[in-house]
């Protein structure tokens, strides 16, 4: 009798344990390649990284070989990565990748923020400008934001030093089921055309 209360006691102990890592895993911010982990990570979902595995009919969001999904070069030799694009319960998509600084110096995401003056003073060096176009529905789709107007996305805190990456996230309204090929745009970067999988 007693050796069976150890056990339960053990699995359950084991239990919280991994509760609490992943928990602390899902809200710790990913530096990326020599970025400082300053972004801050989904509020919604703790699967914007596209980890976490699973059958989706094929799809994941993430390519199994580590390809990125989409890579697109823009002025100042800034080059931004989506690795991960996923649809997620609660009706939101979360795209996710990372922006790399190839020039020569302290790169401050000029106009990333977006130009609407209330999004923009709140999300300085931040994606808050990131549109998501549905090509099907023609329709287009602004990152999502809190009742205080800050952004369901990155905000990278200091400039991107040059040679450095930082990992980034921005959350947008879903569109609808079958509406999955979608191009993220921001600021003057070329659009990057990406398909939405099925998050678990």
């Amino acid at each position: 009798m007693n050796h069976r209360r150890v056990l339960r006691v053990r699995r359950t102990m084991t239990a919280v344990a991994l509760a609490a890592g992943l928990a602390v895993t899902a809200g710790c911010g990913g530096g990326g390649d020599g970025g400082d982990g300053d972004g801050k990570e989904p509020q919604s979902s703790a699967k914007a990284d596209g980890s976490g595995g699973g059958s989706d009919g094929g799809r994941s969001g993430a390519p199994a070989d580590g390809e990125p999904l989409a890579e697109v070069r823009g002025g100042e030799d800034i080059t931004l990565t989506i690795t991960s694009a996923r649809r997620e319960s609660g009706g939101f998509v979360t795209i996710s990748g990372k922006v790399t600084n190839g020039g020569g110096k302290a790169w401050v995401a000029p106009g990333w923020e977006g130009n609407e003056s209330e999004v923009a003073l709140r999300n300085k060096l931040s994606v808050a400008g990131a549109k998501l176009v549905d090509k099907k529905g023609k329709k287009r789709y602004l990152v999502l934001r809190d009742t205080e107007g800050r952004c369901l996305c990155t905000s990278f805190g200091q400039p991107v030093l040059a040679g450095k990456s930082k990992t980034w996230y921005a959350q947008f309204p879903a569109p609808p089921e079958g509406n999955d090929e979608v191009e993220f745009q921001i600021a003057d970067m070329p659009p990057a055309g990406v398909t939405i999988s099925e998050g678990e």
